[in-house]
């Protein structure tokens, strides 16, 4: 399937006139946010570990020049930047490519090794159902999941311990739990939490004044680990009862979610939201 970046034209409503500003694209994929930013005057950062991007990243480069940095690693790396910035846009999850390609492991339609890395480091999934204790794997999947039953079937996982994405579909007996199970598996494997919370720690101290944190989520749980981020980073500080309080560091952006028009062209999007706050000092 064709990468079709999700709520585009939203993300460019809310940051605006963006010639001359300095933007981080924390999550590069196949260079749809990137590509859509320099073409409007942008200069951008990028950030993806995924090694397949690469070339992408290369022919963005080639067009746009020294107005497009790639920077090959994780987005929590996005703490190890040193300037201020204009904005900073997170398309989180998983990327369409990444499901696209079945050697990888993310999905359970094709048979392949049970990988799900976004990067070359680290456990895959198959070697992860080896290493955790059946508690430890029991929680990933009803924290990440919200799997039922998940201590039966973290069990019937470490006895069979698949090494294919058919052999862990096939030991999933309710159907409805498969996909779940993927991505609770997938979200282990990749700490993707984790990076979440690390790279949204860095951006208070990346904006200047005026500058913009936009997210776009595409299940419950990084959706709601984003937005009781921004709720606190929006909260007024102080006693409420006190006649003078402190202003906020950020307000909202009001959240956005696909159109019918944007979900018929695009599936994919269907449970993706926006959200924004923008730095008010």
């Amino acid at each position: 399937m064709k990468h079709i970046p999700v709520l585009l034209d939203s993300v460019l409503d809310a940051l605006g006139d963006i010639s001359g500003r300095r933007i981080v694209d924390c999550t590069f994929g196949a260079g749809g946010y990137s590509r859509a930013f320099l073409s409007r005057g942008a200069t951008v950062v990028a950030f993806d570990r995924d090694p397949n991007v690469v070339t992408d990243a290369e022919a963005v480069r080639a067009e746009y020049g020294d107005r497009f940095t790639f920077v090959p690693r994780a987005f929590s790396h996005i703490a190890d930047l040193d300037e201020k910035f204009d904005a900073v846009v997170f398309d989180l999850g998983i990327s369409s490519m990444q499901i696209d390609t079945p050697e990888r492991g993310f999905s359970f339609r094709a048979n392949a090794p049970l990988s799900m890395r976004m990067s070359d480091d680290g456990p895959t999934a198959a070697q992860l159902i080896e290493q955790l204790s059946v508690s430890d794997l029991a929680n990933i999947l009803r924290d990440y999941g919200d799997v039922n039953r998940a201590g039966i079937l973290a069990r019937a996982m470490k006895d069979a311990r698949p090494q294919t994405t058919f052999a862990l579909r096939d030991l999933i007996r309710n159907p409805r739990d498969v996909a779940p199970v993927f991505q609770a598996l997938r979200i282990a494997v990749n700490d993707e939490m984790g990076e979440v919370k690390r790279a949204l720690a860095a951006v208070p101290d990346l904006l200047v004044a005026g500058g913009k944190c936009i997210c776009v989520t595409f299940h419950s749980l990084e959706d709601r680990l984003v937005k009781n981020i921004m709720r606190r980073w929006t909260a007024i500080p102080g006693d409420p009862r006190l006649p003078v309080v402190k202003a906020a560091q950020f307000v909202p952006i009001k959240t956005v979610t696909p159109s019918m028009s944007e979900v018929k062209n695009n599936p994919r999007s269907r449970s993706a939201h926006m959200r924004g706050v923008i730095k008010s000092y």
